[in-house]
């Protein structure tokens, strides 16, 4: 399964990281470091299940090969957790301790549901109108798009033998039903077919299929 964590590869890296969420929970680590590598699994399991675009984000410096963004925050001890809101420090859980980083996740978590998740950055920017042109980023040059063609319901319900002689989906499929039911019955399907008000009418009124 891929890992939620994000590996910080610079500070830079890690400054885009924090902006992009409203949380970023932290793990400042060490190879060297027992304790990290005990602790690491719990971690990983807190961002499976926690993990939310634009709102909570884990993410883990190795503080030999980031020492710039481990100096930041003044880490001197691994493993260090710190629960960031933006890029101040809402909570700091120090050494490995399960239950402690079980609670700061998810009161981090809780807090972050209730807001506004952010935006990735590749998304922002004026958005396109459908039916703009491909050179306007805006709406003003949309083209108009055509209304949704939707049957006159209470035409349909009032008379649906004078709806039906319509052209068109809904027509057709009133058509069809109005003669089924017309002829289920009928001794004389035929003549039933021809004497029913959802028979195709001829030029002059004539019904198609009217036995004389």
């Amino acid at each position: 399964m891929t890992s939620k964590v994000v590996s910080v590869t610079s500070q830079q890296h890690f400054k885009s990281i924090t902006a992009s969420s409203t949380y970023t929970i932290v793990d400042f680590y060490a190879d060297w470091c027992g304790p990290c590598k005990v602790i690491s699994p719990i971690f990983e399991q807190l961002a499976a299940a926690e993990s939310k675009p634009g709102r909570i984000v884990f993410c883990k410096v190795n503080v030999d090969n980031q020492r710039e963004v481990a100096g930041i925050y003044g880490i001197s001890a691994m493993p260090t957790f710190l629960i960031l809101k933006g890029s101040s420090v809402k909570e700091t859980v120090r050494g490995a301790n399960a239950t402690a980083l079980r609670t700061a996740v998810l009161s981090a978590a809780a807090d972050a549901a209730k807001g506004t998740a952010k935006s990735s950055a590749q998304f922002s920017g004026a958005g396109k109108t459908l039916g703009a042109s491909s050179g306007t980023a805006g709406g003003n040059t949309s083209r108009p798009v055509a209304a949704s063609v939707m049957p006159d319901m209470g035409a349909m319900l009032s008379s649906p033998g004078q709806f039906s002689q319509g052209r068109g989906l809904p027509q057709t499929i009133v058509r069809f039903l109005g003669l089924y039911f017309s002829t289920l019955f009928s001794l004389e399907p035929a003549r039933a077919a021809g004497e029913s008000p959802f028979a195709i009418k001829k030029a002059g009124g004539a019904r198609v299929g009217t036995v004389r």
